[in-house]
């Protein structure tokens, strides 16, 4: 399998990609689509405004409330785990994470990996640091595999190849794999299945990510509708759980609203075809499953957003992929414009504490604010009023304040004097009438260009008279009496 390009490497900067997506016809035509395909269903999975709004309510309360106990929810995980037999491993950043994946593939002597759908993985680019090491790591979800063979990122949480159609998806088959060419959707998957189903039997190990952990059995829950995972984590001798420290939940009992907030909100199902409850490895009477049952634990920044009070929220996140869905920029630039792993309204808040927002600048003020995500978010993480926080954050003097990681990325002194002469303009009448004054007389000389805005836009060019000169000469021509 050939290492993918990273998207980055194609296009340096998000304007540059946004302005490539914008001129992709097909593209913008293939999103739209899925998009309005995926509210659709959501509107139809919660026909009852009331139940939706409490069901929402109380996925808050209970991510929440996880949040506020989380360093004794994950000490109580580990201690669960242990006793069922798990190994719980810490990784405070993508590269221990990694090293310690690899590891235990090293010490099973493994060549092959068959990888369940895993954002965390994504996350910490492990097929490529896998591949580095002579570890063939192959993605067993549709769309993660269909990526995989293209050589992109995915560009959608739950449906990576969302970007494609199926005639996309077909030419893609018959150059990587020599299938014949087809636009019938169930000829497709099956072409995949057929390749997949001797790769789960040949791997010595499985990976997957993990939807929810539960503090109080040690159970490690995995939803998914193709089978792939309940594969992936079965069928090796070897299963390694890769998550963020944000997924535990105190007991089964808050795991059934949030699974049905996860699945209407992310498809429009009920339920998926699977739900996979995994507490242990293969007990001696036990017919199948994994030898070895092993979780990686990633904070990678996490830590960071759970100190601010604030942006604490964005740990809520379950990862339904309905902001996107639903926000006008995403489903016009798509993915990949991103470049980075998480995208759209999500992405824009949870990236910064990953990456910092110095390598992510532009990515707060992509964004109307419509409020739309902010709206059908199925735990309720208020997403515009975070990022406008992100774009206080991205202006403020670096040397004053480091309150998420790279702040102050967009901070610029001649623009803080320019809005202090603003201020300084506006708070002192006598400055303020003779700046009137001078601007309507002089307007020729106003600047023909004024930054980014006239790129699209007329310069603004004073007008004629000030209000205050035309109420003054109408009060003047009445008598001193308004008319």
């Amino acid at each position: 399998m050939s290492q993918r390009i990273p998207v980055t490497e194609l296009t340096p900067d998000f304007r540059g990609r946004a302005e490539e997506a914008l001129a992709d016809g097909q593209l913008r035509n293939n999103f739209r689509v899925a998009m309005d395909s995926l509210m659709t269903k959501r509107a139809n999975a919660f026909p009852d405004a009331d139940e939706r709004e409490g069901l929402r309510e109380l996925g808050n309360r209970i991510k929440a409330g996880a949040l506020s106990r989380l360093p004794d929810l994950l000490e109580q995980l580990e201690q669960k785990l242990t006793e069922n037999g798990v190994k719980v491993h810490w990784a405070e950043t993508v590269e221990e994470a990694n090293s310690l994946v690899h590891g235990i593939i090293e010490a099973r002597k493994g060549s092959q990996v068959v990888k369940g759908k895993s954002m965390v993985s994504e996350e910490m680019e492990m097929n490529d640091y896998l591949a580095e090491r002579g570890v063939e790591c192959l993605e067993s979800d549709m769309g993660e595999y269909i990526v995989q063979l293209d050589n992109e990122k995915p560009s959608h949480i739950i449906m990576p190849a969302i970007h494609k159609n199926a005639r996309q998806v077909s030419k893609l088959f018959h150059d990587k794999l020599g299938e014949p060419e087809t636009e019938d959707v169930n000829q497709l998957i099956q072409i995949g299945r057929r390749t997949l189903r001797r790769k789960f039997m040949e791997a010595d190990v499985g990976v997957s990510g993990v939807n929810f952990a539960i503090a109080e059995t040690g159970t490690l829950l995995l939803v998914e509708n193709e089978g792939n995972g309940r594969m992936s984590t079965t069928a090796p001798p070897v299963h390694i759980a890769v998550t963020g420290i944000e997924k535990v939940v105190p007991n089964l009992r808050d795991v059934v609203p949030l699974v049905s907030l996860l699945t209407r909100s992310a498809l429009g199902q009920p339920i998926t075809t699977y739900v996979n409850l995994i507490s242990g490895p293969r007990k001696p009477d036990e017919l199948d499953g994994p030898e070895e049952v092993h979780l990686v634990l990633l904070d990678n920044g996490r830590t960071g957003a759970f100190a601010d009070a604030q942006m604490r929220q964005t740990l809520n996140c379950i990862r339904c992929g309905a902001c996107m869905n639903h926000c006008p920029v995403y489903t016009r630039v798509g993915g990949h414009t991103y470049g980075e792993v998480y995208p759209g309204p999500i992405g824009k808040i949870i990236t910064p504490h990953m990456a910092g927002l110095d390598k992510v600048p532009d990515h707060p003020s992509a964004s109307s604010l419509c409020g739309a995500c902010g709206e059908v978010c199925p735990v309720k993480i208020p997403i515009p009023e975070l990022l406008q926080r992100l774009r206080q954050e991205n202006v403020k003097n670096p040397e004053q304040t480091q309150q998420v990681k790279g702040g102050g990325a967009k901070y610029s002194r001649t623009e803080r004097w320019i809005w202090r002469g603003w201020q300084m303009l506006n708070t002192r009448p006598a400055l303020y009438r003779s700046f009137l004054w001078a601007a309507t007389r002089f307007r020729a000389l106003a600047p023909k260009k004024a930054g980014p805005w006239t790129e699209n836009h007329s310069a603004p060019v004073p007008a004629r008279r000030s209000l205050h000169d035309l109420a003054a000469r109408h009060l003047d021509q009445n008598g001193g009496r308004p008319s």
